[in-house]
């Protein structure tokens, strides 16, 4: 882990700001960890998950998530101001506007906004071709909210079949974002941020001239889904689950972790490889046996021939680290042989 962030820290010195996604780990002690290596803030999927990080101080918080309501956006300015944490929202929608520009004449704060461009996941924001962004520029520009960037997410890399192709969709983000900024600064706007982040296109970028930041989540722990991309090792992942083998018959051996702890996604955006839920993994190197399927509290393990007595122990590498971490109440850092543990705040 401490690799995982000093390697990302290494490629974003001197070019970009790294504002990496804690949704990945939900964790102060490790968001704290990650600005200590050099990270100038961090960011948010929903509101509640932020508010942990805000209230913790962390200097500068962006919730990634287009902000719709009012009130949240009001309380959220309140915590901000009492922390003194820079809080900048993301919207792409003329709703999110009017929610910033309520919450800014409630409170007297002036909020700062991104603009969201999809740049070809097909989730949230703007069509970077069309002159949407034009209008809700022109809109935060009328509310005095102030427009500080665009922001993206090329989470269809994820389904990218080679490191090369990984590449050109950073590419085609980054060509996308630098053409958008062009029109806005010459219809008078100068939104200062262009804001990317994925951690297989910042692995494997095309180069960040012209680019700010960097919001890359998943890499700090990695995980199959990386390994499947060819942009980590299976010895680079830091986050596996402790299993025990709790029952056996002729075709499976039963684990103590269904989907409640090793969730059922095969791999962010729906792109995974279809495999299997995760590999386990013997201490003394055996492996890796295939989680074939999931109950709620219980894996099937193709054993391939091995036999696996009761209570024998399993690390479990999963497909998706970030919905692993999210299910579960701590996490245990091996440190020099002891075990420490990390609470997950959010």
């Amino acid at each position: 882990m401490r690799t995982n962030i000093e390697r990302m820290q290494g490629l974003a010195v001197d070019q970009i700001a790294l504002h990496p996604h804690i949704k990945t780990h939900k964790s102060i002690d490790l968001a704290r960890r990650q600005i200590a290596a050099g990270a100038a803030g961090v960011t948010a999927s929903r509101a509640t998950e932020a508010s942990h990080f805000i209230a913790a101080g962390i200097p500068v918080v962006t919730i990634a998530y287009p902000i719709i309501d009012a009130a949240v956006a009001t309380d959220l300015l309140k915590l901000a101001s009492r922390h003194e944490v820079c809080l900048r929202f993301v919207i792409d929608s003329p709703n999110g506007v009017a929610a910033l520009a309520q919450a800014s004449r409630e409170t007297g704060l002036k909020g700062q906004a991104f603009i969201e461009v999809d740049v070809g996941l097909k989730r949230c924001g703007v069509d970077p071709a069309d002159d949407e962004a034009l209008t809700l520029a022109r809109s935060l520009a009328a509310e005095g909210i102030d427009f500080v960037g665009l922001l993206s997410h090329a989470g269809h890399s994820y389904g990218a079949a080679s490191a090369a192709k990984i590449a050109e969709i950073a590419a085609a983000e980054r060509e996308l974002l630098l053409a958008l900024h062009d029109r806005l600064t010459k219809a008078g706007f100068a939104p200062s941020q262009l804001s990317v982040g994925s951690t297989p296109t910042a692995l494997c970028n095309a180069g960040f001239e012209g680019l700010t930041e960097l919001r890359p989540g998943n890499y700090i722990f990695l995980d199959l889904t990386a390994v499947r991309l060819g942009i980590a090792r299976r010895s680079d992942l830091a986050l596996a689950v402790v299993a025990s083998v709790i029952s056996a018959n002729d075709r499976y051996a039963i684990i103590d972790a269904g989907s409640k702890t090793l969730s059922s996604d095969i791999g962010p955006h729906g792109t995974g490889a279809g495999t299997g839920f995760g590999e386990a993994w013997l201490a003394d190197g055996r492996g890796p046996l295939r989680v074939e399927k999931l109950s709620e509290e219980h894996g099937f393990l193709d054993c391939a021939g091995v036999r696996l007595d009761i209570g024998t122990k399993l690390l479990i590498l999963p497909n998706h680290a970030c919905p692993v971490a999210n299910l579960a109440s701590h996490l245990t850092e091996l440190v020099d042989g002891k075990a420490m543990q990390i609470s997950v705040d959010a």
